[in-house]
């Protein structure tokens, strides 16, 4: 299977090689294919420049090195993708490293499935506040059943509840915080399909526990993972940072401390072995304000590249959806093809 796969790849490959160049098919929906393919099937050049922060890569491609397996991608190629991230690509750098300068193209990276968080109702039981949740989890409007394992943060508390969604996709979770604590409250929710558990999502919910509503997430801190270190640029002079935390399906752990400056502090990711999303949590206070911040590594919903929605009209756009693999999740992946637009 192995020998398989790795034929798959490179055949592929060869395959693709005049469609990069060859101007003559530069209207034909194959071409666009095997462009979509070409991206996610090679590991671009250098081949592991998702981890070389100081490098634009010459060459297009989010597969991960010495994959045995077709559709498996990089974890930090897809990461650098994203904007929010500080060592983000733009577009024009993604073009140019493609080679192809008659095609516009758009990349979006997503969850199988969506998940939807409401709060329903809070009371006070004994020396807590309870909060009761609705979690609803959807794949392209059908319900899903699913289970699910959340996680509420405030300060250094954290509580793990494990529940599911019934047939109808809906399921309900109760969670309780001490009264003695206040400021932001962070609920993670991860959710695994029951048919597969490498099928997940994740959801998020910031409120404000005995305090105001929080501000929004990013305010404080700007959370960079890459290559299994978090880098945290602190935005004020004023933030103290009290707990680093990366959470998983079925784990939860501190995270080290790598080094440490003025404004920024950079921790070490575990390579934890999980067929689970992962997000990292930075829980401290900006002067009396509590705040707790999160981010997704791979750092996941993202899309960039041309804006397809504002096409000439009757110009064609290709688009090819997959499904494809980060460190051992599946995630859809879609790419939209169509001619050079002005925004390259």
């Amino acid at each position: 299977m192995i020998i398989l796969a790795l034929s798959s790849i490179v055949g592929t490959t060869k395959l693709m090689t005049p469609y990069l160049t060859d101007l003559a098919h530069r209207d034909d929906v194959d071409r666009f294919q095997f462009l979509a393919s070409h991206l996610l099937l090679t590991t671009g050049t250098p081949t592991n420049w998702g981890q070389l922060v100081s490098t634009s890569p010459r060459g297009l491609g989010l597969a991960k090195c010495d994959s045995l397996q077709p559709y498996e991608l990089d974890i930090d190629k897809v990461t650098r993708l994203n904007n929010e991230n500080i060592y983000s690509l733009d577009y024009s750098e993604l073009w140019q490293a493609l080679g192809v300068k008659d095609a516009s193209f758009q990349i979006e990276v997503k969850p199988l499935f969506q998940l939807s968080i409401e709060l329903v109702s809070n009371s006070t039981q004994g020396s807590q506040r309870v909060y009761q949740f609705e979690v609803a989890a959807r794949k392209s409007g059908v319900p899903l059943s699913t289970n699910l394992n959340s996680y509420v943060i405030v300060k250094d508390f954290v509580n793990e509840t494990a529940s599911s969604t019934s047939s109808d996709g809906v399921g309900t979770i109760n969670i309780g915080i001490p009264d003695s604590l206040s400021g932001t409250a962070l609920f993670l929710v991860f959710a695994q399909a029951t048919v597969n558990p490498q099928m997940g999502s994740l959801g998020v919910y910031s409120f404000g526990h005995n305090s105001q509503s929080p501000l929004p997430n990013g305010t404080f801190t700007r959370l960079s993972p890459l290559d299994f270190i978090l880098k945290a640029s602190l935005n004020y002079a004023t933030v103290e940072v009290s707990k680093a935390q990366v959470f998983t399906f079925n784990h939860n752990f501190s995270l080290s401390v790598k080094t440490q400056g003025a404004r920024t502090i950079e921790y070490n990711i575990p390579r934890l072995l999980d067929t689970s999303l992962m997000v990292t949590v930075l829980t401290g206070v900006n002067e009396s304000t509590s705040f707790a911040e999160f981010v997704s590594y791979p750092q996941v919903p993202l899309q960039i590249g041309a804006d397809f929605s504002e096409s000439i009209a009757g110009s064609r756009v290709a688009v090819y959806r997959y499904t494809a693999t980060i460190n051992s999740a599946l995630y859809e992946v879609v790419t939209k093809w169509g001619g050079l637009s002005d925004d390259v």
